[in-house]
């Protein structure tokens, strides 16, 4: 699609800091410095480099889980120096504009994890599960392990995206941060900054919810497309020829949202994008000085905005999974009664349910206490899938090792997954609804001869 000439116009301003144009336009910055008694030559007070070279940290991390180099893992969680992107990468006419980490910014995983203990791992905490799911990860073939049922390659990177940067966004930026006297809006974030405490902590949760720049500019599915590395012109917003890592790609939790906002049910990445810019437009209009009430009143609305709308998206994410790992149980079954090969299917349940069990873990990473709510969602999930000889991971021992036991009934687990599915709705009002199998509800719960069997754990 070709863009407007508005846009144009705007992706020039956007990347000229030495003209400063307030960004207008489903553009998040540039912005001008408000910062009372700067002198230098920055105009731009927008800055979260170290959160989009955390995203490039985690893509790569991702695509190395196949390798089994726990050192390599190890590397780029810890965000050594001199790491080359793995991934993203450039692919055929769509051009990536950085090679290096370091060209986007610098920043780590393994100090930004969670630092709580995680009830469906084991109660290790956050860096620990990471740790522990990384060196498992070398032990197998391909970052998979058919003796559990564990697909490292999608619990870590689920998990991860959900420990960092759900995490750290929520957690620190939007939550402590926010607060009166933490970060001041009257002064400099850290010494030697051009920006103020309150503009650097909102413009860090936007690095970490992992939204292009210009995503405004752009329909759902132009967002996902981007993602997917299928639509260099909505990407390249500039016009330079290349994507940059930085400001024009989509990552993590924005992907995700524009990959349930393109079947038109829900406007996630829309609502939590224009909350990111009402919000530092509040900031802005303060001019360097601390909030007053009426101005952190509503910039906490819009927080809650964005908080309520990303746990969602996590939520959402949670049912799709649990609706393919469903669908994946009913295959699985129809090829074991026929006596026919199960490898296939059961490498993608085992994808299905670890891309369920991150997410759930994710879920449970945020400012609230999920309480019976993570209760019900890990033990309907269990640690680890059921497997075809009916046993089940169910405990980690005290040498990181995994103790197995005869799994829960076959029927039961499938009549999880839809209560799992229903969960979603009931505890975080889910709309999307990928892969809904909740119309099966009623007749499994029949087929299992218990009247109340469709109610939640």
């Amino acid at each position: 699609m070709k863009k407007s000439i508005f846009f144009a116009l705007t992706a020039i301003l956007f990347f000229s800091f030495s003209k400063l144009t307030f960004a207008d336009g489903g553009v998040y910055g540039p912005y001008p410095i408000t910062l009372k008694g700067y002198s230098g030559d920055k105009t731009n007070s927008v800055k979260y480099t170290g959160q989009m070279a955390r995203h490039a940290l985690h893509d790569s991390l991702k695509a190395l889980v196949k390798t089994g180099d726990v050192d390599q893992m190890m590397a780029y969680y810890n965000g050594e120096e001199g790491l080359s992107i793995v991934a993203p990468k450039s692919k055929d006419d769509f051009k990536i504009k950085q090679t290096m980490i370091s060209e986007i910014g610098s920043g780590n995983l393994s100090k930004k994890t969670y630092k709580g203990t995680i009830a469906g791992w084991g109660n290790l905490t956050g860096p620990e599960v990471l740790e522990h799911m990384m060196t498992k990860a070398g032990e197998v073939e391909g970052g998979f392990d058919p003796n559990t049922g564990f697909d490292y390659t999608q619990l870590i990177s689920k998990f991860a995206m959900g420990a960092v940067f759900y995490n750290q966004a929520v957690n620190s930026y939007l939550g402590k941060k926010m607060e009166v006297g933490q970060k001041p809006n009257s002064e400099p974030y850290k010494e030697g900054a051009y920006y103020t405490g309150k503009e650097h902590s909102w413009d860090e949760a936007f690095g970490y919810w992992g939204s292009a720049a210009h995503a405004l500019t752009l329909t759902a599915e132009q967002n996902y497309n981007v993602a997917k590395k299928k639509d260099m012109a909505s990407a390249d917003f500039n016009n330079d020829g290349v994507v940059d890592l930085y400001s024009e790609y989509t990552y993590a939790h924005a992907y995700y949202a524009s990959s349930y906002d393109k079947g038109g049910k829900t406007n996630y990445l829309a609502t939590i994008n224009q909350a990111f810019i009402d919000g530092r437009k509040i900031i802005v209009d303060a001019n360097g000085r601390n909030l007053n009430f009426d101005e952190r009143t509503k910039l906490l609305a819009q927080r809650d905005i964005i908080t309520d709308n990303w746990e969602k998206v996590i939520a959402e994410s949670v049912f799709k999974y649990a609706g393919s790992t469903y669908k994946d149980l009913a295959k699985l079954e129809t090829i074991m009664d026929s006596n026919g090969d199960t490898t296939e299917a059961f490498r993608t349940y085992a994808k299905h349910w670890g891309e369920l069990k991150g997410f759930a873990l994710a879920l449970q990473c945020g400012p609230k206490n999920l309480g019976e709510t993570a209760e019900k969602l890990n033990r309907m999930m269990g640690l680890g899938p059921v497997l075809l000889n009916a046993s089940q991971v169910v405990g980690i021992d005290s040498n990181g090792n995994f103790i197995k036991d005869q799994a829960q009934e076959w029927g039961e687990f499938k009549l999880h997954m839809l209560k799992i599915q229903k969960l979603m709705v009931d505890e975080f009002g889910v709309t999307a609804k990928a892969k809904d199998q909740l119309a099966e509800m009623e007749a499994l719960a029949s087929n299992m001869g218990s009247s109340d069997s469709a109610e939640n754990d």
